[in-house]
């Protein structure tokens, strides 16, 4: 998953050295405030025969934000959203048309979706704190997991809607529906726009950008059925309409919805090749064998990993370390690394992977 930068302030950083069984750990940190500083800084002490950590915090290499900027690009479609709620809202229940109703509704979760993943994207920008080491960005990740759960509760009240208006067919006032869903789709397709980019590199921004667009389409179609009501008075349509949109909601949400649960859980997150990374790190000088390897997401936008790597020539040196770590955040979009060198002497396999044999 290639990762856009994510504004941050320096992390809070701590060294201390520890003896592990007969061994001494080495911490080697890079710090990245942001990407201003894309070089690392390697530390270590303790016996050169050892453990060594190493941390990338921060560094993210590609940037690809919103157009508008998230905090901007948020507040004008929050803004915008929560007007026409009020629009259609009233005009739904002035022109009898259950589609207007429908896209009001989901209109207003749009604008709880969009304060989540609002709030969510500042919260990645806070520094880790004693008890939050990692910071806050995994709010995203809980962000997007709600936004789809939104999405698809709204999709839920559209149909109970549409149901219940086929059963019960009433007058619709096509020329209103038509207006009032023109501007609708017109100012949702603006807002979307707003997010377009930053959509493919994050799955927060992802689920602002499929709110968006999804309410685009709806009032869309809308649109449509509203100009094909007045001239032929098919009350019906008003309600199917709204049917075939929410089924092609639902179809784009599966997956904001299935990646949202996937790093919820901890998983490889999408775009990163794990055996592509255990190759690179297994071939480096002095390695014999890679173990422990796990890659797990910090936010929407920022991977961690943790392995460790057997070099029974001991430690190579903090230079070296610090240039694998300096790869893995630059072509595996790994932003924090930490790296467990081991002599081969005992098996160091944690209870989460089992042991091979070597």
């Amino acid at each position: 998953m290639t990762t856009p930068p994510v504004p941050n302030g320096p992390a809070e950083q701590r060294e201390a050295g520890h003896a592990h069984g007969e061994h001494a750990h080495e911490h080697a940190h890079e710090h990245d405030e942001g990407a201003a500083h894309p070089h690392a800084k390697g530390h270590s002490h303790g016996d050169s025969h050892g453990h060594t950590h190493n941390h990338s915090h921060g560094g993210h290499h590609h940037h690809h934000a919103p157009v508008a900027g998230p905090g901007h690009a948020f507040a004008i479609a929050v803004v915008l959203n929560l007007a026409i709620v009020l629009i259609q809202g009233i005009y739904g229940v002035i022109a009898h048309s259950t589609a207007l109703l429908a896209d009001a509704g989901h209109n207003l979760s749009d604008v709880l979706g969009l304060l989540l993943a609002w709030g969510a994207t500042w919260l990645t920008t806070r520094r880790p704190s004693a008890r939050y080491t990692f910071g806050y960005g995994s709010t995203s990740i809980l962000a997007s997991l709600v936004n789809a759960g939104l999405l698809l509760f709204a999709c839920g009240v559209i149909v109970a809607e549409a149901i219940g208006r086929l059963m019960n067919p009433a007058p619709v006032a096509g020329l209103t529906v038509f207006v009032v869903a023109t501007v609708g789709m017109l100012v949702n397709g603006f807002s979307a726009w707003l997010f377009m980019r930053g959509q493919k590199e994050d799955l927060n921004i992802r689920g602002a950008f499929l709110h968006m667009a999804g309410d685009a389409l709806i009032s869309a179609a809308v649109a449509v059925s509203g100009l094909i009501i007045l001239a032929t008075n098919w009350t019906w349509l008003d309600p199917v309409m709204s049917l075939v949109v929410v089924a092609v909601i639902v179809y784009g949400t599966w997956g904001l919805l299935r990646d949202s649960v996937r790093l919820a859980l901890d998983a490889v997150p999408p775009g990163v090749d794990l055996q592509r990374i255990r190759e690179y790190l297994a071939g480096q000088p002095g390695v014999t064998d890679v173990h422990d390897l796990h890659v797990w997401a910090l936010s929407t936008t920022g991977n961690a990993l943790s392995a460790h790597l057997v070099i029974p020539a001991g430690h190579p040196g903090d230079a070296a370390v610090d240039a694998i770590v300096l790869t893995l955040r630059e072509e595996f979009s790994m932003q924090h690394a930490t790296l467990q060198v081991d002599l081969g002497t005992t098996h160091h396999h944690c209870s989460l992977e089992h042991p091979r044999s070597h």
